[in-house]
């Protein structure tokens, strides 16, 4: 397939683009900075900003599906503000290329931990992330309306969110808009798991117009 990944050079980025090169997609991978990514066969680097929509519809243009992974930078102060604008911006960019599909990684903040309760809104939800993840959980409120598209909002593990790097196991389990949790309770993927159930999607198409987890 060809897929264009935003924020290919971005922590989760990295991995997708690695998952995907790997499974033999090629892949135009937009960066802020070209400098950022080495080139490699089956990539094509472009440099721009995900939130110009002309650059952005232009670059992902004839794509199979589009992998949203932009992160407006979690030191950001203008976090809430700049994720929720450039994702819409995403989204728009995206509907005027043509491209039908597009995977957006969002974030855990907004699954449910209790009826009615969702993890971004409960007393132990760390500050740091408090900006971004409700940003990302106020998106998914606005792509639910998107009817033109063939959307699926990817929100990772709990434990994700604190920067998961491990081993690449390969295997996973989902859910809806629940947590997935192990037999210790925990929800936790390696960010090179979550690039494997990226790619699984994108191969696949297990989901339409709705939001997934997952989890070990």
């Amino acid at each position: 397939m060809k897929i264009a990944l935003i924020g290919a050079s971005g922590f989760v980025g990295k991995a997708v683009l690695k998952e995907l090169l790997d499974r033999g997609h090629s892949v135009t991978a937009i960066v802020r900075n070209a400098g950022n990514l080495q080139p490699e066969n089956g990539v094509t680097i472009l440099a721009g900003d995900a939130t110009d929509k002309d650059f952005l519809s232009k670059a992902v243009k004839g794509s199979d599906a589009v992998v949203s992974a932009y992160n407006a930078g979690w030191t950001n102060p203008n976090l809430y503000h700049d994720f929720l604008a450039g994702s819409l911006a995403i989204q728009e960019a995206v509907k005027q290329s043509g491209v039908k599909r597009l995977l957006v990684v969002g974030g855990a903040g907004s699954l449910f931990i209790a009826e009615g309760q969702q993890l971004v809104d409960s007393p132990k939800f760390p500050a740091e992330y408090k900006a971004g993840a409700s940003s990302a959980r106020d998106y998914l409120n606005e792509l639910k309306k998107e009817t033109q598209l063939d959307w699926v909002f990817l929100s990772p593990a709990i434990e994700m969110h604190h920067g998961t790097s491990g081993e690449r196991k390969g295997k996973y389990r989902t859910g809806k808009d629940n947590p997935v949790f192990d037999t210790n309770g925990r929800s936790v993927l390696s960010v090179e798991d979550l690039a494997v159930v990226i790619a699984d999607e994108l191969e696949q198409q297990n989901h339409h117009r709705e939001r997934f987890t997952a989890a070990y």
